[in-house]
């Protein structure tokens, strides 16, 4: 079954390269309706003179290596499984390549991102939400029986929600139980979670009364801590950690051959790996799982400042691998222009857009946009000021860095992969 699951997902990744190129995918040559996506990629066009329409994002290949090569490390110095979050890319050719890079398997949000997971081959998902919908708990069901290599696991944190997960489990028939993890909520005020250790064996015992579900270990997201700080974030995990080692007293792994923790978004993974490493031996073997996501692509604003790299920068550091290129289409002032990019293109919850190169549309030459910057976003306009001495032109190309990688890539469903002399090498697929 594991060999015909593989089989099929090289088969499916495959087919991405046979999807014809037209309408659908912005910022793409319009010479280049018909062909696939594979042919295309082979032509190995330039992103500047290769006919590519402006807004355009692009994914550097050097930038994606090195993040996907620099977590692999980190995860192995540090004795953790990683299971990456996928709903920050949606894009299963990443996934692959995340697996390939030493990670267990993928972390996910809601059902139909699990889904999109499995229908590219995707073998260990772990879904940090509940999961009470009847219907995608039949499909979940269907899933589980049909391949037993696919390993699931997913958060619960109610006697409520246990009851609706047997009762839809029972009545699809499932036969193998899922899996799944007690979360610990972060704080009075933060999100799901149990709130009190009290309440987390109250669950537990709901847990083991249901004959369909197993309970497997505990997890929770730190990133919800109020106030956050090492300080606050380290004594969460501590409590995270303080649970685990009470059930496993109290026998609740007893019959697993694994048990789990899991936390880790992207601001706070160092924390993580500092407290799990503290974890005295259990009654069987731990698997310590990191789910950070936004490494992937990371970016020039919100996880530039809040990556622990900041704080270990012996451990390496992540690169920006996004850039967003659009054209100044309006020079109304000398102190302002407008670009043809807006909210329909760039990533703009956490922090606008960063001006960070203008390429000349009259000699080709790119240089520091130096005294530009992105003052707001309409739909399809950026708002741009200069100081007056920046020779912007109508008709130059703006490059920018952006903010939160998780809306910059649900914003384009084909992305090109460039490396850095210009070079489009391949497409990223997403599938939001």
């Amino acid at each position: 079954m594991a060999a015909d699951s593989a089989v099929n997902a090289v088969a499916r990744l495959r087919d991405l390269d046979l999807e014809r190129v037209d309408h659908r995918f912005k910022g793409l040559p319009p010479n280049a309706e018909g062909l696939t996506v594979g042919e295309l990629a082979a032509e190995r066009r330039n992103l500047f003179t290769g006919g590519f329409t402006t807004p355009v994002l692009a994914l550097s290949a050097e930038r994606l290596e090195h993040n996907l090569a620099l977590m692999e490390t980190y995860a192995t110095r540090h004795g953790l499984a990683f299971a990456p979050h996928g709903k920050t890319s949606m894009a299963p050719q990443l996934f692959h390549r995340q697996i390939e890079r030493g990670a267990w398997g993928i972390t996910l949000a809601v059902p139909h991102q699990v889904r999109v997971a499995r229908a590219f081959g995707i073998e260990r998902i772990f879904l940090a939400n509940e999961l009470v919908d009847p219907a995608a708990l039949h499909w979940l069901a269907g899933e589980l029986d049909r391949d037993p290599d696919f390993r699931f696991i997913c958060y619960v944190d109610s006697v409520r929600g246990v009851e609706l997960m047997d009762a839809a489990l029972a009545e699809a028939g499932a036969t193998r139980p899922v899996d799944v993890v007690v979360e610990l909520g972060a704080g009075e005020g933060a999100r799901t979670g149990v709130r009190t250790e009290a309440e987390c064996f109250d669950l537990a015992n709901a847990v083991a009364a249901a004959d369909t579900l197993r309970l497997v270990g505990v997890a929770g997201y730190e990133g919800e801590v109020p106030d956050a700080s090492p300080e606050t974030v380290g004594a969460w995990l501590r409590r995270l950690t303080g649970l685990l080692v009470d059930f496993d007293k109290a026998s609740r792994f007893a019959d697993l051959d694994e048990i789990v923790v899991s936390a880790g978004g992207s601001a706070w993974f160092d924390a993580v790996a500092e407290v799990f490493a503290e974890l005295p031996e259990l009654s069987a073997p731990v698997m310590k799982l990191l789910r950070s996501g936004a490494y992937v692509s990371h970016d020039d604003g919100h996880y530039k400042h809040l990556t622990p790299f900041n704080r270990v920068p012996e451990e390496g550091a992540l690169h920006p691998a996004f850039r967003l290129w659009a054209q100044v289409v309006s020079r109304p002032t000398p102190t302002q222009a407008f670009t043809n990019a807006g909210k329909r293109d760039a990533a703009y919850d956490l922090d606008l857009p960063e001006a960070q190169v203008v390429r000349d549309a009259r000699t080709g030459e790119v240089r520091e946009a130096t005294g530009v910057t992105v003052t707001g976003l309409s739909d399809q306009h950026g708002w741009v000021r200069t100081d007056g001495g920046e020779d912007l032109a109508v008709g130059d190309w703006l490059g920018m860095g952006l903010s939160h990688p998780c809306t910059s890539f649900d914003k384009w469903q084909l992305i090109p992969l460039v490396e850095a002399d210009g070079t489009v090498v391949d497409y990223v697929r997403t599938f939001f």
